[in-house]
C-alpha cells in the first residue's frame, strides 16, 4: 500500500509541472482571426477577463483576438460601455482610489493635480481608448502598457492592458462610439 501511494504521488508530482506548462503554453497573446458566436455584431469589442482576451468582431462569426492584461480581483470593470474618447500617447494620473489604495506607489501625486506626460514611459502606453457609460467617464481604459509581462495576467487597477503594438492596431480599427462588452 505504501509503495502504491509513493508511486502515485511521485507520478502526480512529475506530471504537475507538465500540466502547468501545457496550460501556460496554450495562452497566445498574438493577434489572430478566430471564430466568435454570431450574436456579436461587427465593430463590437468583447472582453473576456478570465481568459485574458479582447475580441474585435470583424464580420458575423469572426473576430480579431488580442491578448490582454486585466484588473486584479475586485478592481475589474464589467458591463457595457462605449469608446467616447481616443488618445495617442495619453497623459496619465492615478485615480484618487488608486492613490488611497497604494499611497507609497503614488506618493508623487498626493496633494496635487500633476499628470505624467504621454510617451514611452507612461503607464497608458502608446494609445488609450476611454470607456464611458451614459456619457460619463468610467475611468477605465483599454490602453498600451510599459509592462508587457502583465499581458495574460490579472494585475492592473482595473484597466484592460495591451501590448503597445497591439493597441496601436486596435486604435486604428475602432471608431468613437464603439460598443465594448466586458463579461
Amino acid at each position: 500500500m505504501r509503495r502504491r501511494t509513493f508511486l502515485t504521488s511521485t507520478l502526480a508530482a512529475a506530471t504537475l509541472p507538465l500540466m502547468a506548462q501545457a496550460r501556460t503554453a496554450a495562452y497566445d497573446p498574438t493577434p489572430q482571426v478566430v471564430p466568435v458566436k454570431g450574436q456579436y455584431t461587427p465593430g463590437q469589442l468583447l472582453i473576456l477577463p478570465r481568459s485574458h482576451y479582447l475580441y474585435f468582431v470583424t464580420a458575423p462569426g469572426q473576430a480579431m483576438r488580442y491578448g490582454v492584461g486585466v484588473g486584479k480581483a475586485g478592481l475589474e470593470f464589467t458591463g457595457t460601455a462605449t469608446i467616447d474618447v481616443k488618445k495617442e500617447w495619453p497623459t496619465w494620473r492615478p485615480t484618487n482610489e488608486m492613490i488611497e489604495r497604494e499611497p507609497q506607489a503614488y506618493k508623487r501625486f498626493i496633494g496635487n493635480t500633476d499628470a505624467q506626460p504621454g510617451g514611452p514611459g507612461n503607464p497608458l502606453g502608446a494609445r488609450a481608448l476611454y470607456l464611458f457609460q451614459n456619457g460619463r467617464d468610467t475611468y477605465f481604459r483599454i490602453h498600451g502598457t510599459t509592462q508587457p509581462n502583465s499581458i495574460g495576467r490579472s494585475v492592473s487597477n482595473g484597466c484592460i492592458r495591451m501590448l503597445n503594438e497591439h493597441v496601436i492596431d486596435l486604435y486604428q480599427r475602432v471608431p468613437i462610439g464603439t460598443k465594448v462588452t466586458v463579461l
